[in-house]
């Protein structure tokens, strides 16, 4: 190998590897975490603070929920513990959920989220989903669970956790979560949302969850927006490097 093609492959190297962080650092998300503010047995209200909005939640369960949190009381996602091990957290979700901001359920049926401004990539993160399954009218991902790829175990112990895609026969899917032992972990609905509904398939005392966003839906189009201009220009100069040196070769 000669010098030139040495210094090349260099360049090319770089701008691939430039390219990379730059489309890294989009997908890594530090996420902003519902506080939940006050509720009766059928409803819940509360907000996210993002970096340029407060977008309000209305959450809805006409059967009743168990109980509610609003930052007080047990922290059953041990926020504390370290982002590694935390059954919460993984490549998308850096920050496990806020201590005791949590609404627990115990009842089958439906619920409903909703949201006073449109969100990007909602997280949902469960506590104690033993007994009990959730099916979602959105497609979601399992980015984590407790016990699993050297995650510690959740609050109530280990579980494992997967989707069960239902085909309701009328172009119509459901999006099942479900485990066996004590799941704890997040799955992600990616895009934007003005509203999330779900199913409890059956009765628990009880299970719990929060959601969290990775902002608006403005604010992650803006930021996804600059790391893919600098993609596009990586790849032109690497066109023009190439050209210049295959002229001269």
């Amino acid at each position: 190998m000669n010098i030139k093609t040495k210094l090349f492959n260099s360049a090319i190297t770089g701008l691939l590897l430039s390219a990379s962080c730059m489309v890294s650092v989009a997908n890594a998300a530090v996420i902003h975490w519902a506080d939940w503010q006050s509720g009766t047995a059928t409803e819940v209200l509360g907000e996210f603070v993002t970096n340029t909005s407060t977008v309000g939640i209305t959450y809805t369960n006409n059967q009743g929920i168990a109980f509610l949190q609003t930052g007080t009381g047990i922290d059953y996602f041990n926020s504390t513990q370290s982002a590694l091990l935390s059954p919460y957290t993984s490549s998308v979700v850096d920050n496990t959920p806020t201590a005791s901001e949590m609404i627990a359920l115990k009842n089958a049926g439906n619920q409903t989220l909703e949201f006073t401004e449109s969100v990007a990539n909602i997280v949902f993160s469960y506590v104690s989903l033993n007994g009990n399954g959730y099916s979602f009218d959105q497609d979601f991902d399992i980015l984590s669970v407790g016990s699993v790829d050297g995650k510690s175990d959740g609050y109530w112990g280990a579980g494992t956790s997967y989707k069960n895609i239902v085909d309701n026969g009328d172009g119509t899917f459901d999006y099942q979560l479900l485990g066996t032992g004590e799941p704890h972990g997040t799955i992600q609905f990616k895009g934007a949302f003005d509203e999330v509904s779900w199913n409890s398939l059956s009765d628990e005392n009880w299970n719990g969850f929060t959601i969290g966003i990775q902002g608006t839906s403005a604010e992650v189009d803006a930021t996804i927006s600059e790391p893919t201009t600098f993609a596009m220009f990586a790849l032109g100069v690497m066109g023009l490097v190439f050209r210049r040196f295959t002229k001269k070769s």
